[in-house]
């Protein structure tokens, strides 16, 4: 076995273990049960929520490198400007904080823990009664990957341990030395700003606290793995604290977008297939 697939078997694996334990311990049999009998209309219902997020994914995986160039070539240089406005801090972080078992959580975080992030909410809303924060959860996802891959292009900036090799160590990569393989099919030095772990890890813990009403258990397990991921990205050196405040306002900047453009009056209907399954980008910003 190669050690992308190799790499990519054990996130599977991790995931879908989590996945399972949460979906029974979290949303529940019964919701589990129910939310079975009526998937297919409420997957009609997230149809286009779907279709918007695939799309972004899409041109993100076909348009990556063409854009790196173009940010290479006509992007705003901000790597000294970064360097310029926190100096060292990410250094300090490794050099007060980097202990072995602590290099061991926030890699395992950042690879395993942030995928889970990202599926769960899909599952646990996919089985609520209506689909409105589903589609909600997708719609954030699109945004802060939309916006995320134009600031990537007009932005461009290496990150703390290609600038300072001395001082910050690769954690993540000496740790996982195999990690190195999926993450350069999904990445590149110059994906700085923001950080998109920490926005869409923001994104989930956001809605786990907007939605606590419905998975009371969920709404700690998200935030605290939410901000694990955050603080993984500076202690295994990937990103700056700009990076990190920069993803933070776009996380909160696509839940709000997505709260304005997915049912915004928030009505009461049922999930039936066809007013509750209108999605944003159908021109009223609400269900019709």
């Amino acid at each position: 076995m190669t050690p992308f697939l190799s790499v990519l078997t054990s996130v599977v694996a991790w995931v879908g273990t989590m996945l399972a334990v949460a979906s029974v311990a979290i949303v529940g049999p019964a919701r589990l049960r129910e939310a079975w009998s009526g998937l297919r209309a409420r997957l009609w219902d997230a149809r286009r929520a779907v279709a918007v997020l695939c799309a972004v994914l899409l041109a993100s995986a076909i348009g990556r490198s063409s854009l790196q160039s173009v940010s290479e070539l006509f992007g705003i240089q901000a790597t000294a400007l970064i360097y310029g406005l926190e100096g060292g801090f990410v250094a300090w972080v490794q050099a007060t904080f980097a202990v072995p078992a602590l290099t061991a959580y926030f890699s395992w975080v950042y690879v395993y823990g942030y995928a889970f992030l990202l599926a769960f909410p899909v599952v646990a809303y996919l089985a609520l009664p209506r689909t409105a924060t589903l589609r909600r959860v997708l719609v954030a996802y699109a945004l802060n990957y939309a916006i995320g891959l134009a600031l990537y292009t007009a932005v461009f900036a290496y990150g703390p341990r290609n600038v300072m090799p001395d001082m910050v160590t690769p954690l993540l990569f000496t740790n996982q030395p195999d990690v190195m393989v999926l993450a350069s099919e999904v990445n590149v030095n110059t994906n700085v700003f923001p950080s998109l772990h920490t926005s869409l890890a923001v994104t989930v813990g956001t809605f786990a606290v907007l939605t606590r009403d419905d998975y009371p258990l969920w709404t700690p397990v998200a935030v605290w793995l939410s901000l694990s991921v955050v603080v993984a990205t500076m202690y295994l050196g990937i990103h700056w604290l700009t990076d990190v405040v920069a993803g933070f306002a776009l996380a909160f900047g696509s839940v709000s977008l997505a709260y304005r453009l997915v049912d915004p009056r928030g009505d009461a209907a049922e999930p039936s297939g066809d007013a509750d399954g209108e999605c944003p980008g159908s021109g009223t910003g609400a269900d019709d």
